[in-house]
């Protein structure tokens, strides 16, 4: 199979509930393995289910990605911080299932959720990575025009080691060239 066979067999589309499941499972699978997340223990389907509500409820996207009919990842935007000045910049999260990597799911998912929050009228798009040893997240954000914007050191501590994160920023649409219009 070719990689645009691959590509073929891909379907984006929003979150239901019955996606909700898959999606705790994924994330569990990084909470407990990887440090794309820094919680260390993994959140049931309840309460993925409230965090997906909120996240709904707030106006942000929540998307999946189907690869041959299973849930083979997931992505969302968010608040990056609560202060108001900060209602343009959205935060992003992408995961990945672990059976699914190669497949080009995190692509996707970005660039929808890129397309996504621009057509929503959000300015900036941060992603906030988890350890710096983490080449394929920054790999794809920087495929996607994210630029590192810094570096935060010993932020985390998880599986017995300090962990860093690294920042990343893409401008939406017009960017900071305009002010936006509420």
């Amino acid at each position: 199979m070719t990689p645009s066979d691959e590509r073929a067999e891909n379907q984006i589309r929003d979150v239901t509930d019955a996606d909700m499941p898959a999606i705790q499972e994924i994330y569990a699978h990084h909470v407990l393995h990887g440090l794309a997340s820094f919680e260390e223990e993994r959140p049931d389907v309840a309460e993925m289910t409230s965090r997906r509500d909120k996240i709904l409820a707030d106006g942000y996207p929540y998307r999946v990605a189907e690869h041959s009919g299973l849930i083979a990842g997931y992505a969302y935007a968010s608040r990056y911080r609560p202060r108001p000045a900060y209602r343009y910049t959205v935060e992003n999260s992408i995961y990945v299932a672990k059976d699914a990597t190669g497949l080009g799911i995190g692509d996707l998912l970005l660039d929808d959720l890129i397309k996504s929050c621009t057509a929503l009228g959000f300015r900036q798009m941060v992603a906030v990575i988890g350890d710096t040893e983490n080449h394929a997240s920054i790999n794809l954000h920087e495929k996607h025009g994210f630029e590192r914007a810094g570096e935060i050191r010993s932020v985390g501590f998880k599986f017995g080691r300090w962990v860093n994160s690294v920042i990343m920023q893409l401008p939406l649409g017009e960017g900071d060239d305009t002010s936006p219009s509420d």
